[in-house]
């Protein structure tokens, strides 16, 4: 009965989340400049009635919303991204994550008197920076939550459990002497030669390493003109692994080369961790079979996993601290890559707003089954205490 007033619910309100979705599109806001989009969520979850505060863990765009329908029973929170990418605006999808949650959380505000518990609308930005998530986690936002969720849109794949890995981001710099590169070359020191016997070394420990980790950098600054030795050079790093143990083992490596690379060079070397780190993820299998049940009684099936290891999110340090899902709806055909201009396409395309609506369903639903099932949310918390 809930669950078919909630799905009437979304349907009665597609326009305004589509709408919303739209807006974010055609207004991208990178990372911690998601003034728009967050003031528009914050707007539509205050006329629903929710009790909203904006600028929630020190940071100007988090929103934290609460129905003020509380009462004893589990907290749910519902997670909206919402920030888009450098140049390529939303080519990660993330205002179809901003509108499904706001989707699900205004059909939940019209049922909530009837259900136990707490709703939560939690908005986390900065996602594809530092990770908003992250900061909220530290501020305690998720102290009191008893389950997260949020769903993600994907190339040709729908998925429920694949795993995120742990990164942990490194600046390599390297300072030497410069000196006229054609008359008196062997006065200087090449800083960019070492940032290059750093990628060298990389590239033969890649042969080393466990086919489901990564190490992949840029570099950021490599000198000024090709007749001046430079005796500055730079370059941004990601290390990913499937576990954070193995990932700190890897930023030990990826030390050691460029450690080799000063001492073949005589570069001076500042090898600096960025902090802070995005976590494993850890995804609950219980809440995420009730999420699979939900989704499928919609009409949209799972697919296959594809092969690779995945991407990172701070969705990973939210599920160290709260049973936690992150299930993946295809928006678009396998062909199609994240972050490219054609996902930006996607997620405004009428299949990527189909997703959307579909994923607004199954979350409401799920978030239906944590309220009222008093066994499933024992599970949930039983699977993530163990």
């Amino acid at each position: 009965m809930w669950k078919d007033k909630a799905i009437a619910h979304i349907d009665e309100i597609r326009n305004l989340v589509i709408d919303v979705s739209k807006k974010m599109f055609e207004n991208p806001e990178v990372a911690f400049k998601e003034f728009k989009a967050s003031r528009r969520l914050a707007d539509e979850l205050e006329k629903a009635g929710f009790a909203v505060e904006l600028g929630v863990a020190g940071l100007e765009t988090a929103i934290r919303a609460v129905h003020p329908a509380e009462s004893d029973g589990p907290s749910v929170a519902i997670l909206a991204e919402y920030d888009a990418l450098p140049e390529i605006g939303h080519a990660c999808g993330h205002n179809l994550i901003g509108g499904a949650a706001l989707g699900a959380c205004l059909a939940l505000g019209r049922i909530k008197e009837d259900l136990p518990g707490t709703l939560i609308f939690l908005g986390t930005p900065a996602e594809e920076d530092i990770g908003g998530k992250i900061a909220m986690v530290e501020a305690g936002v998720f102290r009191d939550v008893d389950a997260a969720m949020m769903f993600h849109p994907s190339p040709g794949y729908t998925v429920v459990g694949r795993q995120g890995l742990a990164l942990t981001e490194v600046k390599i710099e390297f300072h030497g002497k410069s000196a006229h590169a054609a008359a008196s070359p062997e006065k200087g020191i090449n800083a960019l030669d070492a940032i290059i016997q750093t990628f060298n070394g990389i590239n033969a420990l890649r042969q080393h390493i466990k086919s489901t980790s990564r190490i992949h950098g840029v570099i950021t600054h490599g000198g000024v003109k090709p007749n001046i030795i430079p005796d500055y050079a730079a370059a941004d790093f990601y290390v990913r692994a499937p576990d954070d143990g193995y990932c700190a083992e890897l930023v030990k490596k990826l030390e050691n080369c460029a450690k080799g690379a000063a001492s073949a060079t005589g570069a001076n070397l500042n090898f600096k961790i960025i902090e802070p780190s995005y976590q494993s993820r850890k995804m609950n299998k219980a809440m995420g079979e009730a999420f699979v049940k939900n989704l499928e009684s919609i009409g949209e099936p799972l697919t296959d996993l594809p092969e690779g290891s995945g991407g990172s999110s701070d969705i990973g340090n939210v599920s160290q601290v709260v049973p936690a899902i992150h299930p993946y709806i295809s928006i678009c055909d396998a062909s199609v890559a994240g972050h490219s201009k054609e996902f930006a396409e996607a997620s405004i395309s009428e299949r990527g707003r189909e997703a959307m609506i579909a994923a607004a369903k199954a979350l409401a639903m799920t978030a239906i089954d944590l309220f009222t099932d008093s066994d499933l949310m024992e599970q949930v918390r039983t699977e993530f205490r163990g």
